[in-house]
């Protein structure tokens, strides 16, 4: 019987690891998201990569200074983004967000 418990438990302990994880990694990349809308010159490329690797899943390829990410979409099948001396791309961080809000608006309303 204790030995049951333990187990609940541990499974307990081990199910809200995991939802306190992945409560931070959301709240990690919203934070991300707002301060690229604030200031799109201003973006660290490995945020923009935690963001990318948030909505658009692991990058297709994984250069020094590139990665390529897939989107869900026939006329706009890929994301580039370039590492610029530790900095994203303005540019590129637009395409972003952009990218990001047909995700979220849907992609109807962009045709």
């Amino acid at each position: 019987m204790c030995q049951n418990n333990i187990n609940a438990q541990s499974h307990s302990s081990l199910d809200n690891d995991i939802i306190n994880d992945t409560i931070l990694k959301v709240s990690k990349i919203k934070d991300i998201l707002e301060q690229m809308r604030q200031s799109p010159n201003n973006v660290r490329f490995n945020d923009l990569c935690a963001v990318c690797d948030n909505y658009f899943g692991d990058a297709r390829q994984r250069g020094s200074s590139h990665r390529v990410y897939k989107t869900p979409w026939l006329d706009n099948p890929r994301i580039n983004i370039q590492n610029n001396k530790g900095k994203a791309k303005a540019y590129q961080v637009k395409q972003v967000l952009m990218a990001i809000e047909r995700l979220e608006i849907g992609d109807k309303l962009w045709h």
